[in-house]
């Protein structure tokens, strides 16, 4: 069908701001968590508010696809944004930490739809010669997100309240739904295709089984059964996965495309991803809560991150052509290993510039590495593989958010305990740092800021030794040229 080109630049302002939407939503929360969880008695389930919503999206970014072959892509990513714009105006009213992360979960819900769907559309309606274009302003949104977002956060904390970081999606989502619908026309050729609904349920169940573990830490108090009992149902139910895969018609995730590159490189993704979810909700929780600044000015340590990864996207990305991919993994990783180091020694009196620049480091480590490593796991497959490597690629990044922003919560907690009990104060909830309780009473603002750092601190070294694996990792890579492996 021919379309005008109003009819095209209508359509890709409606999913820049999908895309946006999706986008934002990520540093905006980040930025306001640490409000959030004071007002809300919920420190120690904030790594929950993320993992909830990334798991979500996670698990419903490959159904929307399928969904879509049936059923049209303007019906399915209108309805994910309508989801997801139901799940904002409920965690904005939500009234304790469990609703939150309820109804943050229906938000991702939701995003799934728009992180497949907008590309897709893409695909549909421009001209090969268009795509480039288009898909390079989508992709820009996320930078536009990452600079706008935070100072979103703090300015509606400052000024209004947290819930309206929720609230200010439903107009944006309700243009993009209109402008969508108003001018994709599609031809509704809804031909049937075998969907692999056995498959996307065991894919499912394993990553609920395996983010339970995370979920109900507290309440089985770490019981070695119970974390046994759930690594091997989700071991079990990856095997039923594998199997499923290899006889359906359209798998999910094709067996073929798990080559030992592909697979180096959606592992480094995994840990790298992992990272950044920790830099981008701790570094902001370290701004606020010891050194006392607030979240309009921690935003701008995310700014710094967002500004040193496009120029990272832009200068390594040139040098894949004349040193490689693997070099420039490397090179990357070695970068984000820096700035990670320099974060362990964060302390109450470490001037605020110090921040922002150890920021700036790691997110040009995270700029060359995670744009190196999409085009090496694009590379590593045959052109009809593609698509399909690439969306598990995203989806393990999803998981690696996921899996370590809960894992970095545990950690966080137990060393604020361990604080406490070190200086004889037992009975400290994470949760309850500033309420009224007994305990909590009895604890000075200096306590709560010398227990706060030292968690940052633990938890930076780990990250850092996260990153040492993945360096050892990239090392692992074969030579590439070109970012194509040569011979």
């Amino acid at each position: 069908m021919m379309r005008t080109e109003t009819d095209k630049n209508n359509i890709t302002i409606a999913l820049m701001v999908a895309m946006f939407l999706a986008a934002v939503e990520g540093t905006v929360v980040t930025t306001a968590i640490s409000t959030i969880s004071k007002d809300l008695n919920g420190f120690e389930n904030i790594s929950f508010v993320f993992s909830a919503y990334l798991l979500m999206s996670a698990i419903s970014t490959p159904i929307y696809g399928k969904l879509a072959d049936l059923y049209g892509r303007k019906n399915m990513i209108s309805i994910g944004i309508g989801i997801f714009l139901i799940g904002s105006t409920l965690s904005g009213l939500a009234q304790n930490m469990t609703m939150l992360i309820a109804f943050r979960a229906i938000q991702g819900l939701g995003a799934g739809s728009i992180f497949t769907l907008t590309y897709t559309i893409v695909g549909d309606i421009f001209t090969l010669e268009e795509r480039p274009k288009v898909q390079g302003s989508l992709g820009t949104m996320w930078g536009v997100a990452s600079l706008v977002g935070p100072f979103v956060g703090g300015t509606f904390i400052d000024l209004l309240s947290w819930h309206w970081i929720f609230f200010i999606n439903l107009p944006f989502g309700l243009l993009s739904i209109y402008m969508i619908r108003r001018n994709l026309v599609e031809n509704c050729d809804r031909k049937k295709q075998r969907i692999d609904y056995a498959g996307i349920l065991t894919l499912s169940a394993a990553m609920l089984v395996f983010f339970n573990i995370f979920l109900s830490a507290g309440v089985m108090n770490g019981s070695k059964i119970f974390i046994g009992l759930s690594v091997i149902a989700t071991l079990l139910l990856l095997i039923v996965f594998y199997r499923i895969e290899l006889k359906a018609a359209e798998p999910i995730i094709p067996p073929d495309i798990l080559t030992r590159t592909s697979s180096l490189v959606n592992i480094i993704s995994f840990l790298v991803a992992a990272v950044l979810i920790g830099v981008d909700v701790y570094i902001p929780i370290y701004i606020q809560n010891v050194l006392g600044l607030s979240a309009t000015v921690s935003g701008l340590a995310l700014v710094s991150i967002s500004v040193s990864w496009l120029i990272a996207s832009v200068l390594l990305g040139k040098l894949i052509l004349t040193r490689g991919g693997k070099t420039v993994t490397i090179i990357s990783t070695v970068i984000l290993l820096i700035g990670v180091l320099l974060m362990t020694t964060l302390r109450p009196d470490t001037p605020y510039f110090l921040v922002i620049i150890y920021d700036a480091i790691a997110g040009f480590g995270f700029g060359g590495a995670l744009t190196t490593l999409t085009i090496l796991i694009q590379e590593a497959v045959s052109y009809q593989k593609r698509g399909a490597a690439t969306a598990t690629n995203s989806l393990l990044r999803t998981l690696g958010q996921t899996i370590g922003i809960s894992i970095f919560g545990s950690v966080f907690n137990t060393e604020i305990i361990r604080y406490f009990k070190g200086i004889g104060k037992e009975g400290i909830n994470p949760n309850d740092l500033y309420g009224s309780s007994a305990p909590a009473s009895a604890i000075s603002s200096e306590q709560i800021i010398k227990a706060l750092n030292g968690s940052v601190n633990t938890l930076f070294i780990i990250i850092a030794v996260i990153v040492g694996v993945a360096l050892g990792l990239a090392l692992l890579l074969p030579r590439m040229k070109g970012a194509v492996k040569e011979g």
